[in-house]
């Protein structure tokens, strides 16, 4: 896989960016893309490039960026807000569509985690990629909130999301929390980020508590059935309770689009390792949903802005 460092700009804030070729890249361009998209606390350096390095064997050009105000991308520290990761994403789509050698019919969104519903988001508003994948994600942040905090906990998260509107009205400052106070990590999801995370340059940053609100306005489920034609891939761990396989069941149920629903035998990221057969057997599955896409989506000298 070739690395090629590059930026772009996001709403005024130069975000980080790498753009991944194949190691043999046919001169018959321009080429199919993907932009992936990390989760909560991702950054480009771990599942982005994760993803390239087995979907660039299957002959895509990939994209993948670092969110405003992580690592070393510009933008407030602390300050994760989901409405402004979509703008992110949807300047990546324009992004590629200025590549030369990147066909701008030809190019699908990969978002993992928290990143799943953003591409859902960002795909509804623009309509200008031919296929989307979700992938371990969850697609009403307020249900899905409260189905992992008892109720007195919930009441209390509340509560506190409440007074922190109050605070950035009257003193113009969300406060800064703990990484994972509104947003904890299942036994299983905890370890792995543990081993493999938290050594990733930038993680681990407090985050201010307005991200609770953001959440708990994230409704991607009554968005997905305006997605029109635009196929939708949907994999979801059986056993995942972090995000809950429900989460993949409502998005696809709710999706008028042409739909995938792809079922991965594990739990959040346990399989989420370069040569483990549950990621792979993921990557040869999204191959062959974009390629089937791209294959139905319009022609190459289709021109759409973001």
């Amino acid at each position: 896989m070739i690395e090629h460092k590059t930026t772009f700009f996001s709403e005024g804030c130069r975000l980080q960016a790498t753009l991944y070729y194949p190691d043999e890249l046919s001169a018959d361009g321009p080429h199919p893309a993907l932009i992936v998209n990390s989760g909560y606390q991702g950054f480009n350096e771990f599942y982005p490039k994760l993803f390239a390095q087995q979907l660039t064997q299957r002959g895509y050009v990939c994209l993948g960026f670092d969110y405003r105000g992580m690592a070393d991308s510009e933008g407030p520290k602390g300050t994760v807000l989901i409405e402004q990761q979509v703008e992110d994403i949807r300047n990546a789509v324009t992004f590629m569509q200025a590549q030369t050698d990147v066909d701008n019919s030809r190019i699908g969104l990969v978002g993992w985690g928290m990143g799943a519903a953003n591409v859902v988001l960002a795909a509804e508003k623009g309509h200008n990629v031919a296929g989307v994948a979700a992938l371990n994600g969850f697609y009403d942040g307020q249900r899905w909130l409260k189905s992992i905090h008892t109720y007195d906990e919930w009441t209390r998260l509340v509560d506190e999301v409440a007074e922190d509107r109050t605070r950035r009205v009257l003193q113009g400052e969300s406060l800064l929390a703990e990484t994972f106070h509104h947003y904890p990590l299942d036994p299983a999801s905890k370890d792995y980020v543990g081993k493999e995370l938290e050594q990733v340059y930038g993680f681990g940053h407090p985050t201010r508590l307005q991200f609770t609100e953001s959440i708990m306005d994230l409704k991607a489920e009554r968005v997905v059935p305006h997605l029109g034609q635009m196929p939708l891939f949907i994999a979801h761990g059986e056993r995942n309770t972090l995000h809950p396989y429900d989460e993949a069941l409502g998005l696809y149920e709710a999706a008028s689009s042409p739909k995938t629903l792809y079922t991965v035998d594990g739990r959040h990221n346990d399989f989420m390792y370069g040569d483990h057969p549950e990621f792979l057997l993921l990557c040869d599955r999204l191959q062959e949903f974009f390629d089937e896409a791209f294959l139905k989506s319009s022609s190459p000298s289709r021109t759409v802005s973001a």
